[in-house]
């Protein structure tokens, strides 16, 4: 059936594909041809005809016990970071906060109400949760969230935090409006985020936005550590400001690159 609000120009066959990569997860690696029908809620043989499409270009493939993705789904992926050019500009800013705070360093952008992460670099060290490219949290409960949702005006807050998460988490805080919205006054106020084990336990991370050449936030970078190993007053002392000063290279060499001429060259 069609989609509810979709316009003329809109192609329901892409679609339908799109929702067929997006069904597989962490929770679900391997998925039959029925579990992708009732997933996607697709007819059986209109999944088997995505299957077998998305197969032959070569972005799943199948297995004894039904099909898998293939690590070509994360061209699309790359893609995405490297036409962005975030990657490039904070590459050396985030290696050398990890060399200095000996903790792990990401980037993360707003996606509907999660985060997903978009650049990382990472110190081998047990964590609650495992962390790579892509990666979807619940926006509000961490502090690479917080920074951006505190960055939106109030009527776009609520419609994005009405979109329901699609990290497949269930957050420790879940707070009420009132109390939702004093956090992000006061993140608002003070310039960067804190999140002591709100996403799962043992997680404390402090985060600082990353701004595009007009001021506009454009994503969030943030220090990860284990609660048990570093304390809230550590994090604040000493991690905060290297953060704070990483967060303002990257923002400011982001924004002189978006800023160089671009010329096109013609083919030969």
């Amino acid at each position: 059936m069609p989609r509810d609000g979709a316009g003329p120009d809109f192609i329901e066959a892409l679609a339908r594909g799109l929702d067929v990569i997006t069904a597989f997860g962490a929770a679900r690696p391997v998925m039959t041809l029925a579990e992708v029908a009732t997933a996607t809620g697709l007819a059986r043989p209109t999944a088997r005809r995505i299957l077998l499409t998305l197969a032959e270009l070569g972005y799943v493939r199948a297995v004894e016990r039904g099909f898998v993705l293939t690590p070509r789904v994360l061209d699309l992926g790359v893609a995405y970071v490297d036409a962005l050019g975030l990657w490039e500009v904070a590459r050396p800013h985030l290696e050398r906060l990890v060399e200095r705070t000996g903790e792990s360093c990401s980037i993360a952008q707003l996606d509907g109400s999660d985060i997903v992460y978009v650049a990382r670099v990472a110190v081998p060290k047990i964590v609650a949760l495992s962390v790579q490219i892509g990666t979807r949290f619940p926006a509000l409960a961490t502090s690479l969230g917080k920074v951006q949702l505190a960055a939106l005006p109030p009527d776009e807050l609520e419609r994005v935090l009405a979109e329901p998460t699609r990290s497949g988490l269930t957050p420790r805080w879940r707070p009420d409006p009132e109390e939702r919205d004093a956090v992000l006054r006061e993140v608002r106020a003070r310039g960067w985020a804190l999140t002591d084990e709100q996403l799962a336990a043992g997680i404390r991370s402090v985060a600082a936005p990353l701004r595009d050449g007009e001021g506009r936030v454009i994503a969030g970078v943030n220090v990860n550590c284990h609660a048990a190993e570093t304390s809230v007053a550590h994090l604040l002392e000493h991690h905060l400001p290297l953060l704070l000063q990483a967060a303002g290279d990257i923002s400011a060499d982001f924004a002189r690159r978006a800023a160089l001429p671009r010329r096109t060259l013609p083919a030969s």
